[in-house]
């Protein structure tokens, strides 16, 4: 608790410091990534160029400015694009879909911030994922997604490990430990449906040192609304509400030498199924899996990253995911090669192979099983150049 002391009265002593001559740094910077890749979904054999497989393809906007007294103010803003079409990345109606907040740093009491940012329990899980949590990759991103269908559809809803509306603190580390905490207001989003979350509550705690990082994180998502355009009557152009759901996620790493060994585990659990909810509305009534939404989840991984060499890193990762009281579970694993041409620039292959099992479609971003229980493998080359 001492950090957290520290970090609350320092927010107060941050507002009340006053200026100093200052100043200012603004930084451009980014990473253009892209790459081939072959899709076997479900038996379905494809070729296509994509964007972001080791890193996601991005263009930003870093700056500071020196306020005196060890404060800064401090900010980012952050565009994603996928450099096979010159597109926005994923939600193609937000400039700045990765990142877009301004806050205040002090050397002594940590940083509160407002705006778009990475959630807590995003920090938590980055350190202890071999794939950095690559949402075009990452086989920990493609369970984690898997969880969308069901969050969409009343079960849960979406924590895609970026929140808008928020406000954030992050604590400096004392003896090896951090803290992260994050409320987030509710949001309306058009995509894929109309639906306006409830409020988030998300927090961290994380500990570095002697080789080993170890994270806990809790988030609290309340049930919000969601309008659904679906017939028969009662569902045509009908609102409902959205089930809340707390997460549980631990974290842990442990460096050997040139190994690197990384687990973590999230267990997703629904709250009392709302009196609006589409499940109480129409039960068994239409062609989509209500009767097992409100079930929870988990998914775990065990993986490793290895330097095996100054130029050349292997990622391994294994999961499995399972939903209780149904039959909808999965299994996967990939294999990743980066190797170093200078400092700036690298090329990189994936291969991974995802296993579905009963209602199960669990797919690599940007990719929908063919059919529930559909299997899917993945052969991937790409370059990946920072600037």
């Amino acid at each position: 608790m001492h950090f957290a002391i520290r970090g609350l009265c320092g927010a107060a002593f941050a507002v009340a410091a006053g200026s100093a001559a200052a100043q200012s740094s603004v930084t451009l910077y980014g990473v253009v990534d892209t790459f081939v890749q072959y899709m076997n979904n479900g038996g379905s054999g494809s070729v296509s160029e994509r964007s972001g497989g080791s890193t996601g393809s991005m263009v930003g906007l870093r700056g500071s400015e020196d306020l005196g007294g060890k404060l800064k103010a401090v900010f980012d803003l952050e565009s994603g694009f996928n450099v096979n079409n010159g597109g926005l990345m994923a939600d193609t109606s937000v400039l700045f879909y990765r990142q877009a907040w301004v806050g205040l740093r002090h050397d002594d009491y940590g940083t509160l911030s407002f705006g778009r940012q990475y959630q807590p329990s995003f920090w938590a899980v980055y350190y202890a994922e071999p794939f950095r949590g690559d949402e075009v990759l990452s086989p920990l991103a493609a369970f984690d997604l898997a969880s969308a269908s069901d969050r969409n559809t009343l079960a849960t809803q979406y924590a895609p490990g970026r929140l808008s509306n928020t406000i954030f603190y992050q604590s400096p580390k004392v003896y090896g430990m951090k803290l992260y905490a994050m409320y987030g207001f509710p949001t309306t989003s058009t995509q894929p449906v109309s639906t306006t979350t409830g409020n988030v509550v998300d927090v961290a705690l994380s500990y570095e040192g002697y080789g080993l990082y170890a994270a806990l994180a809790y988030i609290n998502q309340h049930g919000g609304k969601e309008t659904l355009q679906l017939a028969p009557a009662p569902l045509a152009a009908s609102t409902f509400d959205l089930v809340g759901t707390e997460h549980y996620t631990a974290a842990l790493a442990y460096r050997i030498g040139i190994v690197n060994l990384q687990f973590n585990y999230n267990y997703a659990r629904p709250n009392d199924v709302a009196a609006n909810s589409l499940v109480t509305v129409v039960p068994g009534r239409v062609s989509l899996p209500l009767d097992s939404l409100a079930h929870s989840l988990s998914y775990m991984e065990l993986g490793a990253t290895i330097q095996a060499s100054s130029a050349d890193v292997i990622e391994l990762a294994a999961l499995t995911r399972n939903v209780r009281g149904a039959h909808d579970n999965s299994v996967g694993f990939e294999v990743g090669v980066d190797h170093n041409i200078s400092k700036r620039t690298s090329v990189y292959a994936r291969a991974g192979y995802i296993k579905n099992n009963g209602t199960a479609t669990v797919s690599w971003p940007g990719y929908t099983a063919n059919t529930a229980g559909a299997s899917q493998t993945l052969v991937a080359v790409g370059v990946s150049h920072r600037f």
